[in-house]
C-alpha cells in the first residue's frame, strides 16, 4: 500500500491516485496486483486518444469521452448496489464498468491525465463530480450519470444545497479523494457488518487524520465486537484524551471500566 499511505501521511507528490485507489482494493482483494489495471487505464486512454480529432479542443475532448466511455462502453453508476464494497474498487470499477460517483470520476480523471487533459474531482457534498479546464473551455462532468456535462447549477442541486455556495465547487486534492473513498468504503463494510475490514479502512483513516477523535472511538467499539479488547481499549482512552468534554464521556468512560473489570477477572 506504498502509494495509499504516502497519500494519507503525505509523504511527498509522487504518489499518483491511480495506484492509491488500486493499493485500496487489495482490501478487498489481497494479492492484487496493479499491472493489469494500469494496463486497462492506458488502454482505454489511448482508445480515446485515437477517436479526438483535435487535441486542443476541450469541448470535443468532453464530448468525445461521453460518447467513447459511457455510450460505447457502457460505464454508469450502481444505483441498485449503491452500497457495495466493490464500487469503490477500481479494479471493479473497470471490469464491471459500475461503480460510485468517485471511483468512476477517478477512472475519468486518470485516463485524462495520460492524454494531459485537464480535469480535477470537485468533491460536493452527497456527490462527486468533476471539471474540465483548459483556460479556453470549461465545465461540469457527472460520470456517474453518463458522463454528462452539467453546469454550476445541476451541481448544487445533486449536493442538495440550499443556497448556491461557490466553495462547493472548489477543487479537492489526491489525498482528499483518497479519504473519500476510504470513508465510502468504510460505510459499506460497516453496513454489511464486516467489521475486520471496517477496522483497516478507519487505520487508513487515522492515518490520514490522526487527530479526528470520532474515529477512534469508531474503531474501538468495532475492536469490542472483534474481542480485541486491549487493542479497543487504548482507542477509547485515545478518544477520551483529544475529546476531554465529549458529550457520551460518561458512557465511554464506563466501557473502558467494564474492559478493565474483565481483565481483573482473569488475573
Amino acid at each position: 500500500m506504498q502509494n495509499l499511505r504516502q497519500l494519507l501521511e503525505d509523504r511527498g507528490r509522487a504518489a499518483r491516485l491511480d495506484r492509491a485507489a488500486l493499493d485500496l482494493a487489495t482490501i478487498q482483494f489481497p494479492g492484487l496486483r496493479p499491472e493489469p489495471f494500469l494496463d486497462q487505464l492506458n488502454e482505454l486512454a489511448a482508445r480515446l486518444g485515437d477517436r479526438l480529432r483535435n487535441f486542443n479542443d476541450g469541448r470535443d475532448f468532453v464530448e468525445t469521452a461521453q460518447r467513447f466511455l459511457f455510450g460505447e462502453l457502457g460505464f454508469h453508476g450502481n444505483e441498485e448496489n449503491f452500497f457495495d464494497p466493490l464500487n469503490s474498487c477500481l479494479n471493479q470499477v473497470l471490469e464491471r464498468r459500475t461503480g460510485l460517483p468517485i471511483t468512476l470520476s477517478v477512472m475519468y480523471m486518470e485516463i485524462a491525465r495520460r492524454l494531459q487533459m485537464p480535469v480535477y474531482g470537485i468533491g460536493l457534498p452527497r456527490h462527486f463530480v468533476i471539471q474540465f479546464d483548459d483556460g479556453n473551455y470549461s465545465t461540469f462532468i457527472d460520470p456517474f450519470h453518463g458522463g454528462r456535462a452539467i453546469t454550476a447549477r445541476d451541481c448544487f442541486v445533486l449536493a442538495d444545497a440550499p443556497v448556491a455556495d461557490p466553495s462547493l465547487l472548489r477543487r479537492v486534492t489526491p489525498k482528499q479523494i483518497i479519504m473519500r473513498m476510504v470513508q465510502n468504503m468504510h460505510t459499506a463494510y460497516v453496513r454489511s457488518r464486516d467489521f475486520s475490514r471496517a477496522v483497516t479502512t478507519l487505520d487508513l483513516m487515522i492515518a490520514g487524520a490522526p487527530d479526528t477523535a470520532a474515529w477512534y472511538k469508531g474503531r474501538g467499539m468495532l475492536l469490542l465486537e472483534l474481542k480485541k479488547w486491549q487493542s479497543a481499549r487504548r482507542d477509547l482512552q485515545h478518544y477520551l484524551e483529544l475529546e476531554p468534554q465529549a458529550p457520551d464521556r460518561d458512557e465511554v468512560a464506563r466501557q473502558i471500566r467494564a474492559i478493565q473489570r474483565f481483565f481483573a477477572q482473569l488475573n
